[in-house]
């Protein structure tokens, strides 16, 4: 095959990008990895903040799975990670990969021995997240093919999606044997539970899977009962704020705080939902979690006393002084979410 000529137009607004990165750290990470390393260069070379969550809704992934990428690219020597005193992340120190390269170098450069770039990422490479997903070889997947039980659950699998599976879904399903712990049974149940949920990407399969492997879940029984926690309600709130994967520790939290501490039924959470996403793209949980606890010292109970907070509200301001939403070009109501976001984005 003959070679491509690239051409760039002298207009492109771009990211500079360490070849070295892409030589030697870009080929051994996933796609999560290197979508969060990315997103980090583009934000510090604009001069731009950024949130765990931001990152996380910016690629439809779940906080762990941002953070999970940190400590990937951290254990690389590619960042640091700072934490205050109760562990919370603060700060993120990109390091340069050319230092870190001579820096890892034992060996003085010289006119006959040179350090070998490969060698170093390598030895870098070592300790690698405990879930990490890795490069399988055909032999090995050959090897796993041939095992009955695998062949089983193959089969099962190609049936619950209705199609024949991909070399990388074979691979997805030989990593929750292999580095998950998962057994034949298991597995049939995790692929049930996604299938059922009318989820058939093998990404959105793969982080269930991961969130059962960090909850300690070992068989179909353990599994359910983790599902059981969670009603449908949650799913539907979830939902309202725009999330398609199952709930994190912080987000559980949340909804455990509405429904639990002040006792808001669905309908009253769902309407905050509704408002929170005309306001916001990213931090919903937070800001939703802002307006509901402003309902709840209002001692708002029902749907009708939102309504009548709102008319309250526009019948105490002048009409000349109301202002418009940035969103949906209406009217605001008692609960200025423009001040809301910047007291969220302060924290």
């Amino acid at each position: 095959m003959s070679s491509l000529t690239i051409y760039k137009d002298d207009s492109m607004d771009m990211t500079p990008i360490s070849n070295l990165f892409i030589d030697y750290f870009m080929k051994d990470a996933n796609d999560a990895q290197i979508k969060v390393y990315l997103y980090l260069i583009r934000m510090i070379s604009a001069n731009l903040p950024t949130s765990i969550s931001e990152i996380a809704d910016q690629f439809n992934h779940t906080e762990k799975d941002v953070l999970r990428s940190l400590k990937y690219w951290e254990k690389n020597q590619l960042l640091s990670l700072e934490f205050n005193e109760s562990k919370t992340l603060t700060g993120i120190h990109i390091n340069e990969v050319k230092n870190l390269i001579e820096k890892k170098s034992s060996i003085k450069v010289d006119s006959v021995q040179t350090a070998s770039a490969s060698t170093i990422v390598q030895e870098a490479s070592e300790v690698m997240d405990k879930y990490e997903k890795p490069v399988y070889s055909p032999d090995q997947i050959k090897m796993f093919r041939e095992q009955s039980d695998a062949q089983q659950i193959l089969f099962i699998t190609e049936q619950y999606l209705g199609k024949t599976l991909s070399s990388s879904e074979i691979k997805s399903i030989f990593y929750f044997y292999d580095v998950l712990g998962f057994n034949s049974d298991l597995i049939d149940y995790l692929i049930q539970y996604c299938v059922g949920r009318n989820k058939k990407d093998f990404r959105y399969i793969e982080k269930v899977a991961i969130s059962w492997a960090e909850e300690g879940i070992k068989t179909p029984k353990q599994a359910s009962s983790l599902v059981g926690k969670y009603d449908r309600s949650v799913y539907k709130i979830m939902a309202a704020l725009g999330k398609t994967a199952s709930p994190v520790g912080k987000e559980v939290d949340f909804i455990s705080k509405w429904t639990k501490t002040y006792g808001f039924s669905l309908d009253i959470i769902l309407e905050a939902c509704d408002r929170t996403v005309l306001a916001v793209d990213t931090h919903r949980f937070e800001y939703a979690d802002s307006v509901i606890s402003n309902w709840y010292k209002s001692n708002i109970h029902h749907l009708n006393d939102i309504k009548k907070a709102d008319e309250s509200f526009k019948k105490s301001k002048p009409s000349s002084s109301l202002t418009k939403n940035a969103f949906n070009q209406f009217e605001q109501n008692a609960y200025d979410f423009t001040k809301l976001e910047k007291e969220i984005l302060s924290n």
